[in-house]
């Protein structure tokens, strides 16, 4: 009796180890988890600020981390009017660009021409900004291997701008 009782006590120290262990893992995961994020919300905040300021941005519907040539914040919405608007804004913190949302594709049709376009591929997100002066969408997809492709498509008529694979 003695040694089940000690092979117990045993057995529910190295539980109790394994728990504490799993919860160090799980609490330094999270705590990474939100560090990691800290810099897209600090983008966001200052870039939703920028298009209040100079936009009359006044509801956010989509936030988006363009990130080609140059690194651009874009932010979907609605102006004190009711107008669906983009606004993009330059890390760099030059020109801020401001367009009606009717002038170019939305993301939903932006991804659904692709997919039409590209059945072999697997859409995975969709970005917003600017590469060489052209407001551009920028389509992330995945074929069956797991290759990694950049689809560059005109926000106006999403035609394909630049396409690159990365293995």
């Amino acid at each position: 009796m003695g040694t089940n009782s000690a092979g117990q006590q045993r057995l529910n120290r190295w539980l109790l180890g394994i728990v504490t262990f799993l919860l160090i893992i799980i609490v330094g995961s999270v705590m990474i988890f939100i560090r990691s994020n800290r810099p897209m919300q600090q983008a966001k905040r200052e870039a939703v600020q920028m298009a209040e300021k100079y936009a009359d941005l006044k509801t956010v519907d989509q936030f988006y981390w363009f990130n080609r040539e140059e690194t651009y914040f874009t932010v979907t919405g609605e102006n004190s009017a009711g107008d669906a608007i983009i606004v993009i804004v330059p890390k760099s913190g030059e020109k801020i660009r401001v367009l009606d949302q009717k002038a170019g594709l939305t993301k939903e049709q932006v991804s659904q021409t692709f997919e039409k376009k590209h059945p072999n591929l697997i859409f995975e997100k969709a970005n917003l900004g600017i590469y060489r002066k052209q407001t551009t969408w920028e389509i992330t997809a995945k074929d069956e291997q797991g290759a990694i492709y950049y689809y560059l498509l005109a926000f106006d008529d999403g035609k394909t701008i630049k396409v690159i694979k990365k293995m």
